[in-house]
């Protein structure tokens, strides 16, 4: 596990060090790293400034970034590869195009009576290693292109399962139509499909309505900075 910085304000921010990040609703990955690359080089009066971070986060969903900077970069191959914890928010009966609450409604259904016991029984099945198909709007590329500007353009595409795997999904709450989850996956794999593909098995549709990432391998999101706090800092 490489250190985490101390102090945002070190030097070492500059040559190389790792940083943890909680980024906010409605920033994407690339806001909040460039946010910060913005400040450090009129901070440190730099023309360059080698930054970038280890896993994207949905712009509706919050929490752990892990940011690299300088030399540091180069170990961020080996964090991409890391396991992730979420806690998460699932509305049943509503199906969205991108699966989560930022896209447009595809349609909505009833929620059947369920107890707690048998959507225990539901999420089991996707524990362990498993294929899962990724959301249309996603960052992954075909043909050199991200997903969901082939999909923002209203081109079909043709979507590949990927092999992922899930160490656990446990549901907290269960309030009828939401449902309160806690996962911890392999790299890879997305929540948003996830809350799809149990709307599809509950026969009324889902989508993920919150998320927020909780921990990347051993870094945990208690140790992150908010982006308040290294706006501040680094203006100073």
């Amino acid at each position: 596990m490489l250190s985490i910085l101390q102090s945002i304000e070190s030097d070492e921010l500059v040559s190389g060090a790792l940083l943890l990040v909680d980024k906010p609703q409605g920033w994407t990955s690339f806001d909040a790293v460039n946010k910060i690359k913005n400040l450090v080089r009129r901070k440190y009066n730099l023309k360059k400034f080698k930054i970038g971070h280890s896993g994207t986060l949905d712009p509706m969903a919050t929490g752990l970034l892990v940011v690299c900077t300088g030399a540091w970069t180069k170990q961020l191959h080996h964090l991409q590869g890391l396991d992730k914890k979420y806690s998460g928010e699932i509305t049943l009966g509503v199906e969205m195009d991108t699966y989560d609450a930022e896209g447009k409604v595809v349609f909505t259904k009833e929620v059947p009576s369920l107890t707690l016991e048998y959507l225990i029984t539901c999420f089991k099945t996707f524990i362990g290693d498993i294929q899962q198909l990724p959301p249309a709007f996603s960052a992954i590329k075909k043909e050199g292109k991200p997903l969901y500007e082939l999909a923002r353009a209203g081109k079909e595409v043709k979507l590949e399962p990927r092999n992922v795997t899930v160490h656990s999904i446990s549901i907290i709450e269960y309030n009828a139509p939401k449902i309160t989850l806690e996962v911890h996956s392999g790299s890879g794999f997305y929540v948003r499909s996830l809350a799809h593909d149990i709307g599809a098995m509950l026969d009324c549709g889902a989508h993920l309505s919150a998320l927020r990432r909780t921990a990347i391998g051993e870094y945990s999101l208690d140790d992150a900075l908010s982006m308040n706090e290294i706006i501040t800092k680094l203006s100073n």
